[in-house]
């Protein structure tokens, strides 16, 4: 499990702790060195990266020719960078791929709520987290590139009295989750920092026990 203490200081204000914890479970690492390598549908053998230069050596090594996810939230390496000497070993660092990657599924989930007609029933709210969820894992939502698209903006949800398990479907962990339609290293930034997006979405009722 993630520490707490870092959730704090560096995920993205906009998500509820528990809900980090639960993204990260679900589509991420545990080991911020953790790199995912697929060609097509297969999983690329990879070595493990014991320091933060092994594992940006690796990145470089492959972003462009393959897809690859990166860190504890399995960011896609790549995504607005025009070459690969761009990257910096920020990428595998703990606090910066955390804070990069829960702004960015921030706007994922705004993506696929704004799909769903921005709905405010609380019952509704678990299936549009697992969809969530599982864009971030393909890199589409229903024909949308999510990572290059544009931001939806603030949207304030209502709280879910109930939900439901996470599905096994989409809570496969990073390396055998479904392989991206395009390698992320060939998007563009969609015109938005993530880590500037404005990300005011409350999803604090996911991820509850039921009662």
């Amino acid at each position: 499990m993630v520490d707490a203490a870092l959730i704090q200081q560096c995920a993205d204000p906009a998500l509820k702790p528990a809900i980090v914890e639960q993204f990260i479970e679900r589509a991420g690492s545990h080991d911020p060195l953790a790199v995912t390598v697929r060609s097509g549908n297969r999983v690329v053998l990879v070595p493990k990266p014991v320091t933060s230069d092994e594992a940006l050596a690796l990145i470089r090594q492959h972003v462009g020719r393959n897809t690859v996810r990166v860190g504890l939230t399995q960011y896609p390496a790549g995504l607005g960078v025009v070459e690969a000497r761009e990257l910096k070993t920020d990428i595998v660092d703990a606090c910066a791929n955390l804070r990069m990657g829960t702004a960015l599924f921030a706007k994922v989930y705004r993506i696929v709520l704004k799909w769903y007609g921005n709905p405010t029933e609380k019952e509704v709210l678990p299936q549009v987290f697992d969809d969530a969820i599982s864009a971030w894992q393909i890199g589409y939502f229903e024909g949308t590139a999510v990572f290059r698209a544009a931001d939806p903006g603030e949207r304030e949800v209502a709280e879910p009295d109930k939900e439901k398990p996470a599905s096994d479907a989409v809570g496969l962990p990073a390396d055998t989750a479904g392989v991206e339609v395009s390698d992320p290293a060939n998007h563009d930034a969609g015109g938005k920092d993530p880590n500037r997006a404005g990300i005011r979405v409350d999803l604090s009722g996911i991820g509850k026990e039921r009662p």
